[in-house]
């Protein structure tokens, strides 16, 4: 049996169970990233929350088909019609061709997906290599008379639309008198109608060098289209997800809900998620900004602001900045500050060395502590719209537990150790998607590590059995020089690396 799953609709404005189209199949569908420069930690967030979707879906027994695309063509400097292609623009300045550009940053942005542990998705199109598609929507709503070819572009008819449909509900936004005022502010607007019409097919000028032939010019497509055209040839007419930044509701997820009605008479997503803002200082962290962090500075803990003055005090591992995100509800807004990372990172330390120590305790004949109830308690708060600072907390709790085992304070059955093992796996690696950074999440290359350690310390034992103190000292400081902290306990030792 399934376990029951309540979303947040931003549609709908409220919490709902879960159903899928099709029974054991979900298909979702998660706009990825513009690539003209390095991901930061604003790219991060969507990453996660729905790499934790993902990984939920099919931990429950749904099989998951996850779309999320890569725009590389069409998503102009103002994210709407106006200013220059942002790739295009990167490789006039860099000398490089479009394409160059794309996949340089493409190549980065997987690169610190697998540092975070994101799973790739199961379809990962770009909204050059669909530009087929993106035509035949155009003609489309073209033909359902929702839209209007002027001077080689077309543009969706929003005052059109708005007579028989209701432009705004995703946002909430009533745009009637919007509308209504906008019929006075036309100058300089020769090719629309109405200043809030957006593009479907832009003319290319002649210096634009991303350009394809279509009915109406040798143009590209409009920045909204590509997400409409390719979820409905990967997922179909109709999908149960759509995934993105709160920043994108509107007017991209908007205009996306526009063009699937005025095209197919319906909308293609049953449940739109939205994950909230990573801010820096209270402002929205991105690109256009100029305020962001990249990944790869917060990996190695170099970054300065516009000043010239040095903004983090470290550098932070990939899992940190993964419990980071994860430490907050999807739906919250997180604000970047080292404090904040810090204190991520000695809450993932606490977990990890819980996690650790469940794999050395020795079971009893019974239990002194409550295990029970544990793992239906973290699926319980997966279940309430992916809540997983609260299976942390849970994972926190049983964390004690474990170190009263480990201390000789408490005892553990061995089915309530299997259990608690099992639970501790299964959320932490399998659902949240933690690991431990020091091996990069490999199995193997772990065991190793840790047997070897285990191999110098137990020698070190021998040594101090046998009055060999020299001996004992040597591997001790070595092991202290590498940055292990080590303790002598009456039954053995435990370390760590610091």
């Amino acid at each position: 049996m399934k376990q029951p799953l309540s979303i947040y609709n931003t549609l709908t404005r409220k919490k709902e169970l879960f159903q899928p189209l099709h029974e054991n199949l979900v298909g979702m569908y998660v706009c990825g990233p513009t690539v003209y420069g390095d991901a930061h930690l604003g790219h991060a967030r969507p990453a996660v929350t729905f790499d934790v979707l993902f990984r939920y879906l099919q931990r429950i027994g749904y099989k998951v088909r996850y779309v999320r695309n890569i725009t590389d063509v069409g998503h102009l400097e103002h994210d709407a019609d106006e200013g220059e292609d942002k790739i295009a623009k990167k490789a006039r300045l860099e000398q490089l061709e479009p394409m160059e550009v794309v996949q340089y940053y493409l190549n980065r942005y997987h690169k610190a997906m697998d540092a975070l542990n994101v799973l790739p998705p199961s379809i990962e199109p770009h909204a050059s290599g669909h530009i087929i598609e993106q035509i035949q929507l155009v003609k489309d709503i073209l033909a359902n008379g929702y839209a209007y070819e002027s001077e080689g572009s077309v543009y969706f008819d929003v005052v059109k639309y708005n007579q028989s449909h209701h432009y705004g509900k995703l946002s909430g936004r009533n745009l009637e008198d919007v509308i209504n005022t906008s019929r006075d502010n036309l100058d300089g607007q020769t090719e629309k109608h109405n200043p809030v019409d957006f593009a479907l097919w832009k003319k290319a000028q002649p210096e634009h060098i991303m350009r394809w032939p279509s009915p109406w010019s040798d143009g590209f497509p409009g920045w909204h289209c590509e997400c409409t055209a390719m979820g409905k040839k990967y997922l179909g007419s109709q999908f149960d997800i759509h995934g993105g930044g709160m920043d994108l509701v509107f007017p991209h997820h908007e205009c996306e809900i526009a063009q699937a009605v005025a095209s197919q008479g319906q909308d293609m997503v049953r449940y739109w998620m939205h994950n909230n803002m990573i801010t820096i200082n209270g402002q929205k962290m991105g690109t256009s900004l100029g305020n962001f962090i990249t990944l790869d500075e917060f990996f190695s803990g170099s970054h300065k602001d516009k000043d010239g003055r040095e903004m983090l005090q470290q550098p932070y591992s990939p899992m940190t900045i993964r419990f980071f995100i994860l430490q907050a509800h999807y739906r919250s807004t997180v604000d970047f500050s080292n404090e904040a990372l810090q204190a991520s990172e000695k809450g993932l330390e606490r977990l990890m060395d819980s996690w650790h120590r469940l794999r050395q305790l020795t079971p009893s004949d019974s239990s002194s502590v409550e295990v029970g109830g544990l793992r239906q308690r973290c699926y319980d708060a997966m279940n309430d719209d992916l809540n997983t600072p609260v299976v942390i907390s849970h994972l926190f709790e049983a964390g004690r537990a474990i170190n009263s085992v480990y201390d000789g304070k408490a005892t553990i059955s061995s089915a309530d150790l299997k259990e608690l093992q099992e639970v501790f796996d299964l959320f932490i690696a399998d659902i949240l998607g933690l690991k431990d950074d020091a091996q990069g999440g490999n199995a193997k290359a772990e065991a190793a590590y840790h047997a070897a350690v285990d191999m110098l310390l137990r020698m070190r034992m021998e040594a101090k059995a046998n009055k060999d103190w020299a001996k004992a000292d040597q591997i001790r400081n070595e092991l202290t020089a590498l940055g292990f902290e080590i303790k002598d306990r009456k039954d053995g030792f435990e370390w760590k690396l610091v």
